[in-house]
Order: structure tokens, then C-alpha cells, then sequence
């Protein structure tokens, strides 16, 4: 029942966004001015050249103390992750990129700058190589699981800790979202693309922050507007549906990663929202086959399990990085 329930939900979602994202509009809801929490903090907006692709990011905190790297999902960026930085800046130096093609980071064309997962994590592994940062506990969240699972895997000595909110890496963690862009994978058409197409209006958008949440008051609005914003972008669309279907190499690497897991047993903290339709609560369990330093919490919540529980989660990444420092 539960998984007809999902399934329904997204054919009427795709019923209600075919007409406006068959065709790509340039014309979105406008940024809003971004007001920080914390009167005294120490974030700023920076951006960096990183092999002639212009990589946008948020620094806060003092770079003396545990880094966090703190790689965003899908189809958000570093913004999703403004809760984090505002209330651990004070401890903690956080780091957060925009790969290229999200967020305010640069959009190279698609013939320039190949979007694949493999060499995204590259350009933000020469991103951090470039700043100097070389040991690093990463979150993960969505999209960046893979990329900071080959971060992890090309460079074990740098990773300090693991912050998973709904990153997958097991088979039994892929849920029945997936169903459209598994069909993408078996074969790649203009009607497997189109079938895709909703999860790039803004209704689509908003259904995947704001399903599974128990009250969608909490779920703040700019988060899919500013999505909205930049899918709005010619190409945007076409980018996305090769990372979508570049999303099955991923899966090709989950046992590599869990044997990274296995053999190098980094500290990891599980805070996941247990009523995401992408990566159900069951992708969480799957870490326990491999990790034995595990701090395990699930959330009644989504996706983006921050909007909602963001102030439990923020609490419980504060003590699991102290006992990492003692």
C-alpha cells in the first residue's frame, strides 16, 4: 500500500508539471535576501577557480578546529545546509561547495565540462586540494554520497568522520522514487527523459522537500524556489537527466564502498529521515552490515530531513564531533 501510495503520488505530480516543464522557462521567482541567524557569525560567500570552473562556496568558523566538508543533494546546494553552518560556526570550520551546474557555483556548457559523478568529485577534491584542506570529516546528503564516498575511497587518510542524512550506498536503500530513472537506465529515449521531467517544476520540487515531513510549515520555502530558479536555466534540465541516468555507475560502486567502510571503520553519525521516498530508512540499516562506530538516529521526517529537524540534528553533529576531538 505504501509503495502504490508514492507511486500514485508522483504520476499526479508528473500529470500537473508536464505542461510547464516540457518547456524550459528562463523566467523564475526571485532570489530573497538571506538574513544569518547569528548576529556574530563568521560566514562568508566565496567563490574559487578550480581548473577554469568557478566554484562557489560557503566559509565559516576557524580553520584551526575540525573541519566539516558539507556536500549538498540533489537539486539543492550549499543553502541546504545554512542551519548547519549558523549554528556550528562557533566550533567547527565548515565548508560548503557548489558543485558546477548548482547553486552559485559556474554552469560550463555540457561540451566543456562532462557531468558525471566521477568528475564532479574530482573537481571538488582539486577544490579542496586547492584550499588546503586535507583532513576533514564530510555530511553527506542525496548527490553527495557519491561524491564524498570516491573522496573517501581516493583519499581514507583525509576523512576524519562521516555525517550521513540520507546518503545511500546499498542496493536495499534505493526506494520506489527510483522506479522512473531505473527505466531511464535500461534505455535511454526521449519518452524515459520526459517521464522525468516533473521532478524539475516546481511542484515537483516542493514535493520533494516537503513529502514525508510531518508539518510543512517547517519547510522553508526559498529552498525550492531557488532550485526552481536555477533548473529554469537553458540546459539545466539536460545536465540533470545525464546525472540521473550517470546514477547507476554509483550503484556499480556501492561494494567498494562498503569495503571502504569495512576496512577503514570511520566514525559515523546516521541522522536520517526515515519517510524519504529516495533513500527509505532501510538504506540507513544497511551501514550497520559494515560499521561497527556507528551513532544511529532516524527522524519522522523527509528528504531534506534538516528543514524540519535541523536543531535535533545540529545537536547531535556537535556531540558526536566533540567526541571525536577528546
Amino acid at each position: 500500500m505504501k509503495n502504490l501510495v508514492i507511486a500514485l503520488s508522483i504520476l499526479l505530480l508528473f500529470i500537473s508539471c508536464k505542461q510547464e516543464a516540457s518547456v524550459q522557462t528562463t523566467t523564475a521567482p526571485t532570489n530573497t535576501t538571506q538574513i544569518s541567524e547569528n548576529s556574530n557569525t563568521t560566514l562568508k560567500y566565496k567563490t574559487l577557480d578550480v581548473n577554469g570552473v568557478n566554484i562557489a562556496y560557503r566559509e565559516a568558523g576557524d580553520p584551526k578546529k575540525p573541519t566539516i566538508v558539507l556536500l549538498h543533494g540533489f537539486p539543492a546546494s550549499s543553502y541546504q545546509y545554512r542551519k548547519v553552518i549558523s549554528q556550528l560556526e562557533n566550533e567547527f570550520h565548515l565548508i560548503a561547495p557548489d558543485y558546477p551546474g548548482f547553486g552559485n557555483s559556474a554552469f560550463p556548457d555540457a561540451n566543456t565540462y562532462k557531468y558525471t559523478f566521477d568528475n564532479i568529485a574530482i573537481t571538488i577534491n582539486s577544490f579542496l586540494e586547492k584550499k588546503n584542506i586535507n583532513s576533514y570529516a564530510i555530511m553527506i546528503q542525496d548527490y553527495g554520497a557519491p561524491i564524498g564516498f570516491r573522496l573517501a575511497t581516493a583519499h581514507p587518510e583525509r576523512i576524519t568522520a562521516i555525517i550521513n542524512q540520507n546518503g545511500n550506498a546499498y542496493e536495499e536503500g534505493l526506494g520506489e522514487a527510483w522506479a522512473g530513472i531505473r527505466e531511464l537506465w535500461k534505455n535511454r529515449t526521449k519518452q524515459t527523459e520526459d517521464a522525468l521531467l516533473s521532478a524539475f517544476c516546481l511542484e515537483g520540487l516542493k514535493w520533494q522537500y516537503t513529502h514525508g515531513v510531518r508539518n510543512t510549515e517547517t519547510v522553508d520555502p526559498d529552498s525550492y524556489n531557488l532550485d526552481y530558479l536555477r533548473l529554469s536555466r537553458p540546459n539545466a534540465h539536460a545536465i540533470n537527466l545525464d546525472l540521473f541516468y550517470d546514477y547507476q555507475n554509483n550503484v556499480k560502486l556501492y561494494p567498494k564502498w562498503q569495503k571502504y567502510l569495512r576496512v577503514n571503520q570511520p566514525p559515523l553519525l546516521i541522522v536520517w529521515g526515515k519517510n524519504d521516498a529516495f533513500f527509505p530508512e532501510s538504506g540507513a540499516i544497511a551501514f550497520k552490515k559494515d560499521v561497527k562506530n556507528i551513532d544511529y538516529n532516524i527522524y519522522d521526517t523527509g528528504h531534506f530531513a534538516l528543514e524540519e529537524d535541523g536543531d535535533a540534528i545540529i545537536k547531535k553533529i556537535r556531540s558526536f564531533m566533540r567526541k571525536l576531538s577528546k
